[in-house]
């Protein structure tokens, strides 16, 4: 698989109907498996080197429809991490506590420590996607002003959307590298999974029949998914569109991507001894050996 980053990287408007949602598979599950060991071994590597370095702090946000693959993607992408450098969030309903906070705040408090990543399991985009979807959860915000479904304007997302820009921008501006996918699958792709849970007794805890419900909205997420990632899709946070119809090439993807952008980070480097430790290495060598 020789596609660059940049090819999958938003960086003008795109309207997702008209992008694959599965590529022309140039490798065997074997390979690409293969493959993914390989890079997620490199991936680990330069994690381990970031940690040592202490400056920055990676950002990885996995958005996608019901059955898109991304609890999957995330243990197998993230598999040889060293487990003190990686953590992953899977945001659900708001708790009590939460809402009595900004929308934001829950987000903000699980950022990653400078050395570290955090992988959000869904994220912030939540409120202006699933939120558009069905604004009586805005409700339960209990925000100044906002008393009905009608007090939800236009004027009121383009605020929201403004306040997760502007969120974006101050952590990356203090060192936290941000990358945002979302996991383009197929409607009859999700069909395949759903009936896939159905079938196996083992996979039937994942079913929920709300599911069938949210299928109904389909064209409505794609709608506020599309316009999402247009309106913040920025150099500093990219949005990247990953063919997930198939869950081994779409896990390729995310490491590739991963990898080939923090490798352009020339200045993490691995942190040299002090001078005045470094001219007595050998001496607590042969300390050691005694």
């Amino acid at each position: 698989m020789t596609k660059k980053a940049n090819e999958f990287q938003v960086t003008s408007k795109i309207n997702l109907k008209k992008i694959p949602t599965s590529l022309i598979l140039e490798k065997s599950d074997k390979k690409m498996e293969k493959e993914l060991k390989k890079v997620r071994r490199e991936l680990g590597d330069l994690q381990n080197i970031l940690y040592a370095y202490g400056k920055y702090s990676v950002l990885v946000c996995i958005q996608g429809m019901d059955t898109s693959g991304k609890d999957s993607l995330i243990r197998e992408v993230f598999k040889d991490f060293n487990i003190r450098g990686v953590i992953a969030h899977s945001f659900k309903k708001p708790t009590k506590l939460e809402l009595k906070h900004d929308f934001l705040w829950r987000h903000y408090k699980v950022l990653p420590d400078r050395g570290k990543y955090a992988v959000f399991n869904r994220s912030h985009y939540e409120n202006i996607i699933i939120a558009r979807v069905h604004p009586e959860i805005i409700l339960r915000e209990n925000i100044p002003h906002i008393n009905s479904v009608e007090d939800i304007t236009e004027e009121f997302w383009t605020k929201r959307i403004h306040q997760i820009k502007n969120f974006e921008n101050t952590i990356s501006s203090n060192g936290c590298i941000i990358f945002k996918f979302y996991l383009h699958i197929s409607k009859e792709e999700q069909k395949r999974r759903l009936l896939r849970r159905l079938n196996k007794p083992n996979k039937n805890w994942k079913f929920a029949p709300e599911d069938m419900e949210e299928r109904k909205l389909w064209e409505e997420y794609i709608q506020n998914y599309e316009k999402a990632i247009n309106e913040t899709s920025t150099k500093n946070a990219p949005w990247y569109v990953i063919p997930s119809d198939h869950k081994d090439q779409a896990r390729l993807l995310v490491a590739k991507i991963l990898k080939e952008k923090m490798s352009t980070y020339k200045d993490i480097q691995n942190p040299s001894l002090p001078p005045h430790l470094e001219m007595k290495l050998d001496e607590y060598k042969k300390i050691l050996k005694e």
